[in-house]
């Protein structure tokens, strides 16, 4: 990969499940979006947010028709959609389709910026499996599900280089690490 990183930021129950997270991120309030609880900070307004199509659609409804400061940012930052079809992109300013294949995309755009995903499993799936993430950044919402489609599909290992409690949740941010 370039100079920047890819960062996955994900809503993840204690059992590591990430499906349907509107499901069971929000049993403790709206406020779980409505602020950068990921940390991010100046990423956002350097970085590329990269989600998958359905991702996408899910957001292209939600932030468009908010005002507030971090609506304005997700609003204003570039979006690169991954997706085999093309969908109507103009619901959402500032998106376009990732072009080419994910990991060789994705490898372009961490040239000149850090790439952000935001949910999309089954694009983290194809970085992890291609080694391409660099840091996870798990917001953990105190519910397990016993059920549902996991972050992690496949063995990885990850170094906690920080944690700390988020209204409800708790922010953990790991790093892989270092490759052999």
């Amino acid at each position: 990969m370039g100079n920047g990183k890819v960062i996955v930021s994900q809503f993840v129950t204690l059992d590591g499940v990430v499906e349907a997270p509107d499901g069971w991120a929000f049993r403790f309030g709206p406020k779980r979006v409505a602020g950068d609880d990921f940390k991010l900070g100046s990423i956002l307004d350097t970085g590329v947010l990269l989600v998958g199509r359905t991702t996408w659609e899910v957001f292209s409804r939600r932030w468009p028709n908010r005002s507030d400061e971090f609506a304005n940012t997700m609003n204003r930052i570039r979006k690169v959609v991954v997706s085999r079809s093309a969908p109507a992109l103009d619901a959402w300013s500032n998106s376009s389709l990732l072009d080419g294949e994910l990991v060789a995309g994705v490898a372009d755009l961490t040239r000149e910026q850090d790439v952000v995903v935001f949910g999309s499993a089954s694009v983290v799936h194809a970085l992890a499996a291609a080694d391409a993430v660099d840091e996870y950044r798990l917001l953990v919402i105190p519910t397990a599900l016993g059920a549902g489609e996991r972050l992690f599909v496949a063995p990885v290992d990850l170094q906690l280089t920080s944690i700390e409690k988020v209204g409800e949740a708790l922010l953990a941010r790991y790093d892989r690490t270092a490759r052999a």
